[in-house]
Parts: structure tokens; sequence; C-alpha cells
């Protein structure tokens, strides 16, 4: 494998996913979707003050909700709450910490009021990990990830871009079943109703 290769596969395994199976899923995406709870209970990004979790993370006019330690079983989340956790907890926190970007974290973020304000938001985070990935080259994914990632400080980059790729996939997948499960729960009620 050439030196390129391994930086190549590495940021062609998330962007071919996103390219081909997601970005185009997501198009779309409704405010009524992105706040939408299909279970009592769920956890959501709410107007500041309206959450009932015992924590609302978030700057601004919206928050996300959350518990430490989590609970258990864990909260049903929404689609505009798993947004926001690729988008801080899993895309610029890690833009932060190893791509230059501005220091943030779910109290600091300010999270969208809108799915198309959050799609911006996904698009731009998603594209500053893509460009700092490409960046790295053999040698940047061989070196350790450092004390940001906590106990995997020494774990090599590349570890954490592979992390991150099945983060991504893992948790937009999530995103694109909700939104089918939206769309056929809705056409039910509007057949129903006819």
């Amino acid at each position: 494998m050439t030196d390129l290769n391994g930086n190549l596969l590495l940021r062609d395994q998330l962007d071919w996913h996103w390219t081909r199976q997601l970005r185009d899923r997501l198009a779309g995406l409704t405010d009524d979707e992105y706040f939408w709870e299909p279970v009592p209970g769920c956890w959501n990004v709410r107007p500041r003050g309206t959450g009932t979790a015992p924590v609302q993370g978030g700057q601004g006019a919206m928050t996300i909700d959350f518990a430490m330690p989590e609970p258990d079983p864990p909260a049903f989340t929404t689609i505009a709450w798993r947004l926001g956790h690729v988008i801080v907890g899993v895309l610029a926190v890690r833009n932060a910490a190893h791509f230059g970007r501005a220091p943030t974290d779910y109290q600091s973020f300010e999270y969208a009021p809108t799915a198309a304000a959050a799609l911006a938001q996904l698009d731009a985070e998603y594209a500053t990990w893509l460009s700092g990935v490409e960046s790295l080259g053999e040698a940047g994914l061989a070196r350790p990830c450092g004390a940001a990632e906590g106990p995997y400080a020494e774990r090599p980059l590349a570890a954490l871009v592979l992390h991150i790729n099945r983060e991504l996939i893992h948790h937009l997948a999530e995103v694109c079943l909700l939104r089918d499960l939206y769309l056929h729960t809705h056409q039910q009620t509007r057949r129903e109703a006819s």
C-alpha cells in the first residue's frame, strides 16, 4: 500500500457512503420530521426552557436534552437529537481537537432551530472533517490521537478516523430510518383520516 492509499481508503469509506447512500436521503428534511417525537419521553432539541431531561445543553435559543449518567434504558432520541449528537459530539468536537475548528462541546454549541439549519451545520462539519482527514497523510494517520481522546490518546489517528466513520454511518442510518418511519406513519394517518 502506498502512502496515499491508506489515507484514500479511509476517506473513501465514508465519502462513498455520504455521496451515494446518505446525503440525498437527508435532502428535504422538514421541521416536522426534525422535531417529531415517535414515542413519549423522547430526547429532542427544544426551545430553551422547555426541556424536561435532567440536562439541557447548548447556547442560544435551542437546547439538547441529555443526562449524565445516561438513563437505563436510554431515552429514545429524535432526528434533531441524533443530528445534534453527530454534528457536535461526533464531528465538531473532533474537528476542534484535531483540525483547527473553534472549540465547542454539548454545552456551548448553538443547536439548529430548523432542519435546514441542522443540515447546513452537518455539511459544514462533515466538510471540515473530510478535509482534515485528507490533510493527515500516512504519517498523520500513524501519530497518536493525543489527550483530546482521553483513554484512547495513544491510539493512532487512523483508529479515530475508523471510529468516526462507524459513528457517522450508524447514527445517520438511524436518522434515515426515522425519516422512513415518519413517512409511513404519517401516510397511514392521512389514509385513516380520509
